[in-house]
Parts: C-alpha cells; sequence; structure tokens
C-alpha cells in the first residue's frame, strides 16, 4: 500500500536545528554532496495539522530531493494536540523556521536567494498560507493540498480537522478563515504549482482545480498539474510513478 511512506523509516538526515525552545520547533537539515551553493526547499507535512503525525515520513521526499542537488529543510511544527498548536501558533511556527533558515542557509551551503517551499495536504494549505504572508517567497509547490479551507469545512473532512485547526466554525471565527484559506489570500509574487492526484480520496482533486481556476482569473501566476491515476500518498513517495513529475516541479522553480 502507498500508505507505508508513513511509517518506513527514512534516511538520517544530517543535522537537526532547532528554530526556537518548544520541543516541536526544529527541522532535519539534508544537504547535497556537492560543495556548490545549492538552492533550498523547505519542505512542510502534512497529516490533518495533528500532532499523531510527525515529519518523518517527509524525509523520503526530502532525501530524494537533496540527491538531486537541494539542500532541504524538513520543518517540524506544532499541531492541534501540542501546547500552543493549531491557528495561529501552528502558522507562527511556519514562519518563525522559514526566517530562521533563511537567515543561516548559507553556512550549509545553502543559496537563500533561490528558496522554494513544498507542502503536502494540509501542508500545503500551509506552504502557500506562508507565500501569501512571506513577500521574499519566490516559488511554492502545493502537493494534493488542503487549499480551500471552506469546502474543507463544507465536507468534514477527517473529521472537522479543519475547525480543530482553527478554533472554530468559519461563521465563529471568520477572521481566521480569512488569513489562513489559501482560497481567500493573495499570492501576487510567487510562481505556484499545484500538484494533485486525480486518484486521491483523502483530499479532493476539485480542490486544487477550483483554486488554480480562481488565482489564474487574479492574474496569480500558478498552474496545475494533476497526475492521472496518482493517490495522495504517491506524491511524497519517491518510489512511485508520479514522483518523477513532483520533482521536476520542484526543479522548475529554481532553474
Amino acid at each position: 500500500m502507498p500508505e507505508d511512506i508513513l511509517t518506513l523509516p527514512p534516511p538520517p538526515a544530517d543535522q537537526r536545528l532547532a528554530y526556537g525552545s518548544d520541543p516541536n520547533q526544529f527541522a532535519d537539515l539534508r544537504v547535497p554532496k556537492a560543495t556548490k551553493r545549492a538552492p533550498v526547499l523547505m519542505n512542510i507535512h502534512g497529516g490533518y495539522w495533528r500532532a499523531k503525525y510527525d515529519l518523518l515520513h517527509a524525509g523520503h521526499l526530502c532525501a530524494a530531493l537533496t540527491k538531486k542537488g537541494f539542500v532541504t529543510y524538513n520543518v517540524e511544527y506544532r499541531r492541534v494536540g501540542n501546547p500552543g498548536g493549531g491557528w495561529p501558533g501552528t502558522f507562527e511556527d511556519i514562519g518563525n523556521s522559514y526566517r530562521y533558515i533563511k537567515q543561516v542557509a548559507a553556512r550549509y551551503s545553502g543559496e537563500a536567494d533561490r528558496m522554494i517551499v513544498m507542502g503536502h495536504s494540509a501542508g500545503g494549505q500551509l506552504a502557500l498560507c506562508l507565500a501569501a504572508h512571506e513577500p521574499a517567497v519566490a516559488g511554492a509547490v502545493s502537493l494534493a493540498g488542503v487549499v480551500d479551507l471552506q469546502r474543507a469545512y463544507d465536507l468534514h473532512l477527517s473529521h472537522d480537522a479543519v475547525v480543530a485547526f482553527l478554533g472554530g466554525k468559519p461563521t465563529d471565527v471568520a477572521d481566521h478563515y480569512d488569513d489562513a484559506d489559501p482560497m481567500r489570500l493573495q499570492i501576487s509574487q510567487c510562481r505556484q504549482i499545484v500538484v494533485h492526484g486525480a486518484a486521491d480520496d483523502v483530499v479532493p482533486p476539485a480542490f486544487s482545480r477550483d483554486y488554480v481556476t480562481k488565482k489564474k482569473k487574479a492574474n496569480e501566476k500558478v498552474e496545475l498539474l494533476e497526475i492521472d491515476k496518482a493517490d495522495h500518498f504517491d506524491l511524497i513517495d519517491p518510489r512511485s510513478a508520479a514522483w518523477a513529475l513532483v520533482e521536476k516541479a520542484a526543479l522548475e522553480l529554481v532553474q
């Protein structure tokens, strides 16, 4: 089953960096063997923002991209179930981790000016939200992203995970939805590649299709890559047939 990527131990990281004092405020760094300056990819794992899912399963994705020449920075953050997790603490961690790696990237052969952000599932929401709030983000990849929080609420995805993340229903926390929902945010400076598997039964592919349609009307630099027969986890599994297209999307943003 493709979901075994969630339990297989990943290759070890080169270093674990703390960007804050909380036990969940750290990232796993992997550096390519070449000594020249390399682009940096900040990865944000998914799991519907819940503490039961951590960054380890995304280590496979990061190790594969490191082999392709990226310095990868696989971020952990406070999640629902952790003290301070949920909105806004979760997103504060994403912003702080981004600013930290921008400052220290050169120490690890990383080129901060060629830095992109990638996120899977709930991490896709966080990646695009970061791109909206941080003008320096030049490229973002959403992999099967929960890019429409209102619709995720309407469909009660993962037992109302959006309500747990934002602390209430849309009518009760409207400001949270406006600040956190990629569908409602403007991403003017950043090239976005929105990837989704056509066979995804965890986050409907229509989320990404409709997101791209709306954002193109707003003149954002966004493109859709829908992968036939790929499911939710194929997009983060370097063994899958879909992986070569995910890899290509990341490389396009730094060329």
